[in-house]
This record gives C-alpha cells, structure tokens and sequence, in this order.
C-alpha cells in the first residue's frame, strides 16, 4: 500500500511564447501529471504569454515519479492540438525540505540546479527558503515544439499524521 507523503502545490504562473496554433493566436490550457493522478488549468483565450497564476495540488505517494506537463490549445469544433510538453523530478526539492531549516533570512538560496540534456530546464533553477518555507522557481522548456516556456513554483504542504522521511 502506498504511504502519502504530503501534497506539493505546483503554481503555474506563465507561459513564455507559446506556439501559435490557431490563426494568430491560441488558447493554451496546461495538464500536469503525476502517476495516475491528473489536473488542469483554467483555458486563457487568445493567448501565447498567458499569465495563470494558478495552483494544483498533487498528493506525493511515489517521489521518484516525474511531474509530467503538457500545454494544449482548446478548440471548439475539433481535437485540442497540443503546443509542446516537458517533465521533472521533484527529489532535490525534497531533499531541501529534508534539511530542516530554520531561522535563515528569506531569500537564501539552498541548492541551485543547472540545465542539461536530462531536464527540462531553461534557465538555473533556484530552491530558496522564502517567507519561512522551502520554494523551488523552474522555467521549464518545452519538448516537441517549436517555441515555449512555462514558469512554475513548488510549495510543500505537510499533512498530519504523514512524515517525508
């Protein structure tokens, strides 16, 4: 049986140049998926620099599995065309929470993570300790598409009664 862990709150801030897939524009929606687990943004019409602002939350069985992404443009009359996807690992932001730390200034930087061939990264990628919490900033390139970068940050949310070993 699987044990929960806690949640993480996967804010979707923007989307950076989207791919145009209607007539100059699109209607961008984002699906994040982690296991069998699946959630999506709200659709923002006419929009390649969408900004959502808008937060999902996962329940954290397995943190080996990747978070899965994928941005779609919503269509009325046929399928919804997909406008590029891109995934990662939620371990080192783990292992920050794992430090148990207390009493820095906010703003202190715990671990930096560089882009590479294996991730999805477009730029380093900071988890801070922020406002008495563990945050992770990424902006993730997406895969299988011409153009696009989605902005996101990572918050943990502790449940009572499960502990992240």
């Amino acid at each position: 049986m699987n044990t929960l862990l806690g949640l993480l709150r996967v804010r979707i801030k923007r989307g950076v140049n989207l791919a145009v897939r209607d007539i100059n524009t699109s209607d961008p929606y984002i699906v994040i998926r982690m296991g069998k687990q699946k959630l999506k943004t709200r659709v923002m019409e006419r929009h390649v620099n969408p900004v959502w602002n808008e937060d999902l939350t996962l329940f954290i069985y397995n943190p080996e599995l990747p978070i899965k992404l994928a941005v779609y443009d919503h269509d009325f009359f046929s399928m919804d065309d997909k406008m590029g996807d891109a995934e990662f690992y939620i371990q080192p932001f783990l292992e920050g929470l794992k430090m148990n730390l207390k009493n820095l200034p906010s703003g202190t930087v715990i671990k930096r993570i560089k882009p590479s061939k294996s991730n999805c990264l477009a730029e380093e990628s900071c988890i801070t300790w922020r406002n008495h919490a563990v945050v992770q900033d990424m902006c993730l390139r997406l895969r299988n598409v011409e153009c696009g970068e989605v902005e996101l940050e990572l918050h943990w949310i502790n449940v009572p009664g499960c502990k992240l070993v």
